[in-house]
């Protein structure tokens, strides 16, 4: 017996999600006004993916004794940019606004121009735009 299975979101349970979401709006994707006042959000992310947040509590109404990890975020989200001046500019506007930047933009040896960000429960954002060599 053979199932198809298709991986169509990423969920993030997020401790503050006001400010995971004004993180993910701020590099770009279109989180709907209001959102932050609802227990669970989807945000559309092209090709059938979505990225899904959900507040501890939501996990918790349905889990009760889920906790969260400790240390650092667990999953690794990669954000491609047109160009390596678009990852200096995402990592300074990101750094600005106080989210954590965990790698400075660098030109990688693999051709990219390449940052690291957290988002605020600590999961990996990494900006990435190939360089023109």
């Amino acid at each position: 017996m053979t199932i198809e299975a298709k991986l169509d979101a990423i969920g993030i349970v997020a401790a503050d999600l006001a400010k995971s979401l004004a993180f993910y709006r701020a590099l770009g994707l279109a989180v709907p006004d209001g959102a932050e006042n609802e227990p669970h959000v989807e945000v559309q992310l092209g090709g059938g993916m979505r990225l899904m947040f959900d507040t501890e509590e939501t996990v918790r109404s349905f889990h009760p004794s889920w906790s969260p990890a400790v240390g650092a975020g667990r999953i690794g989200l990669a954000v491609s940019l047109p160009d390596a001046a678009a990852v200096d500019a995402m990592y300074a506007k990101l750094t600005a606004a106080g989210h954590h930047g965990e790698l400075e933009p660098f030109d990688a040896p693999w051709g990219q121009r390449y940052a690291s960000m957290n988002d605020p429960d600590g999961n990996g954002v990494d900006l990435y735009a190939p360089l023109d060599r």
